[in-house]
């Protein structure tokens, strides 16, 4: 009750428009994007606190250091130990069977500069637990925000980041000069192999 009536207020004062779509029923992988100022932590936090989403997002170690770790286990972080990036997966699974009903929000593509490309975690999360991805998204053209569709991946990278893409196409983050393109690596690999032998184009053959 206390969280609506903050996003209610943030809303009310705030410059951006909450526009969405139904909050999933189900545990979701949330991406937020285009992800390219801190500001949009709050805004996240104003839209699932004025939809009644539980969410989670993942954050590393150093964060939950010390008088931190309430405060930010409070707004739904769950620490993240980089040298067992599996137990992700595991935890997330157990709070599904648990019966939890949250949004695990991801940002692949960051706000660091000379990044290229998008992060594949959030895929990967997807295919390996069964849960479907819903597109969380600011628009600074028009100032609005909000949660947009939610998707069932099919295990078909490039046709799962087609749909992805079509959705961002006409999205601008806040500082949009460090926005990137909705593109993955592996995409890009798996261009680079040839269709017949799979070998990746321009490796050198085995002897």
């Amino acid at each position: 009750m206390i969280r609506r009536l903050i996003a209610h207020a943030f809303w009310t004062v705030s410059r951006w428009k909450l526009v969405t779509e139904p909050a999933p029923k189900r545990p979701t992988v949330l991406v937020g994007a285009p992800h390219t100022s801190n500001w949009d932590f709050v805004l996240m936090l104003a839209i699932a606190w004025s939809l009644g989403v539980e969410v989670h997002w993942l954050g590393k170690h150093s964060l939950f250091a010390g008088w931190r770790g309430p405060i930010m286990r409070g707004l739904g972080g769950i620490p993240v130990d980089r040298s067992d990036p599996g137990r992700i997966v595991t935890e997330v699974v157990a709070r599904v069977r648990a019966g939890e009903v949250f949004g695990l929000v991801v940002t692949p593509d960051g706000t660091r500069s000379g990044h290229t490309h998008w992060k594949s975690g959030f895929h990967r999360i997807a295919v390996q637990t069964g849960m479907p991805v819903t597109l969380g998204y600011v628009d600074s053209l028009t100032r609005t925000t909000g949660l947009g569709p939610t998707l069932e991946m099919t295990g078909d990278l490039t046709e799962d980041m087609d749909r992805i893409r079509e959705f961002y196409a006409d999205k601008r983050g806040i500082r949009p000069q460090m926005q990137i393109t909705p593109r993955l690596r592996e995409e890009d690999a798996a261009c680079d192999e040839d269709p017949e032998t799979g070998d990746r184009n321009g490796d050198p053959e085995p002897n």
